[in-house]
């Protein structure tokens, strides 16, 4: 515990001391690890020297579509791989292992090669619709839907239940954790996402905090970056998604372990 908190808070540490530094002392030698003075003016400058609040505002459509769209498709998804019976079961879901074991930088070439003969460049649609893929949320719900009492499904079954009534009246009240685990994953993962909206974004539109975070690094002199209003952005930029995780971690934690109990 002391090496990962170490690891982990370190990094953190070093943050949030250096959003509140002047200029002069981040780059002193030796190295200071405590603000002489507290400069609250970081903060400020993060949020006016770009318009961090517009960056902020696209964050959240970005984070909030896709993150819809991955639940739902991941649910309904695992529930069809589990639940109902069709041909080629098997191989759509070894087909979706295998996506998996592909890192998402590979489809990057032809994904934006797509996009731009669409006109879909610097669009919203551009940018969230690539990122609507969701093989692990349909992995990790498959799993955990293989888990559930078998005696439950088939007495509600019996009951004359068809597969709407089963999903929404017996499959998801017993998947709670799990769904919450999905959803703060996809959340975080989605928040986080910088590549993609990099590539995708050409002003403030639609560019995103991670983007607007590299764009007010390179602001003044890109050779020497202020680091304090940068620190401060991060900062700002961690909080909404800090607190998302900190208030649903318990539920999250069992929804994890549950749902990769069966596989």
């Amino acid at each position: 515990m002391a090496c990962v908190l170490i690891i982990i808070g370190v990094p953190l540490y070093y943050i949030l001391t250096r959003s509140f530094m002047a200029h002069a002392e981040v780059y002193s030698q030796p190295v200071s690890y405590w603000p002489k003075q507290w400069l609250a003016s970081n903060y400020h400058d993060a949020t006016t020297t770009l318009p961090f609040w517009q960056f902020l505002r696209n964050s959240i459509i970005v984070t909030s579509i896709v993150s819809a769209v991955k639940f739902v498709l991941g649910v309904l998804s695992a529930y069809g791989l589990v639940f109902l019976r069709f041909p080629g079961k098997n191989i759509v879901f070894l087909v979706i292992i295998a996506a998996l074991m592909v890192p998402n930088q590979i489809t990057i070439i032809s994904n934006y090669a797509l996009i731009a003969q669409l006109g879909w460049r610097n669009t919203f649609q551009g940018i969230i619709i690539p990122l609507c893929g969701v093989a692990f949320g349909t992995f990790l719900m498959r799993n955990h839907f293989l888990s559930l009492p078998s005696e439950v499904i088939e007495a509600a079954r019996m009951d004359g239940a068809g597969w709407w009534r089963l999903l929404t009246r017996v499959v998801l009240p017993m998947s709670g954790p799990t769904m919450v685990a999905f959803a703060v994953v996809t959340l975080v993962n989605e928040w986080n996402e910088y590549l993609w909206p990099f590539l995708m974004a050409d002003d403030a539109r639609v560019a995103t905090l991670p983007v607007g975070l590299t764009l007010l690094q390179n602001t003044e002199n890109p050779s020497v970056t202020n680091w304090g209003p940068v620190m401060a952005g991060v900062i700002l930029t961690m909080l909404p998604i800090l607190v998302v995780f900190l208030v649903l971690q318990r539920q999250m934690i069992k929804g994890l372990t549950s749902g990769a109990v069966k596989g």
